[in-house]
């Protein structure tokens, strides 16, 4: 548990109905999904409400990430806003809440998971992007000279001469196969 993001809310589950706003820009480490990262600290700006069976938090987290293009592998960066809504109790519910622990909550969870879903998984510089530029990612002219038609792998060999009978309808043939049966 983080100190920065653990939460008192003592007072709050003694008063059901009270309300609490938290706000704060957390250093989440180095937090990535596939080539994207979250590129600075996580401003979270949350309410605590107090309910009969626990503290609802609810309220905006927004990212800074940085990435590479999918297509050109140039960096990339954006901001994301998430809006969450997490539930809190003393005895949770299976994976369906978080635990309040001696009173206090940890909110690095819910602030790590909320951060990680909203890096883009293949992030784009433009929509326009069409790739890397030849000269700055020339091919090492290897593939140059060769025969414009593709070696075919000798194991589907077999496969060229077969010839299909346009003429008989796959329910036919089968009708077919089955009367053919039936006379031997």
């Amino acid at each position: 548990m983080s100190a920065t993001t653990r939460v008192d809310v003592g007072d709050l589950l003694r008063r059901p109905g009270s309300r609490r706003e938290w706000e704060q820009r957390i250093s989440m480490g180095e937090l990535r999904v596939t080539s994207g990262r979250v590129a600075g600290p996580v401003q979270a700006a949350l309410e605590l409400d107090s309910t009969s069976t626990g503290i609802v938090v609810s309220g905006r987290v927004e990212i800074d990430w940085a990435g590479e293009c999918r297509r050109c592998l140039g960096d990339v960066t954006g901001a994301e806003a998430i809006e969450i809504r997490e539930v809190f109790e003393p005895r949770p519910a299976g994976e369906e809440s978080y635990p309040v622990v001696d009173d206090e909550i940890d909110l690095e969870p819910v602030l790590r998971e909320a951060a990680l879903l909203a890096l883009p998984l293949a992030p784009l510089c433009s929509d326009r992007c069409r790739g890397p530029a030849p000269d700055q990612f020339p091919t090492d002219g290897a593939d140059e000279g060769r025969d414009a038609a593709p070696q075919r792998d000798p194991r589907w060999a077999a496969l060229d001469e077969l010839r299909f009978d346009e003429r008989v309808s796959a329910p036919d043939a089968q009708a077919g196969g089955v009367a053919g049966e039936a006379e031997r």
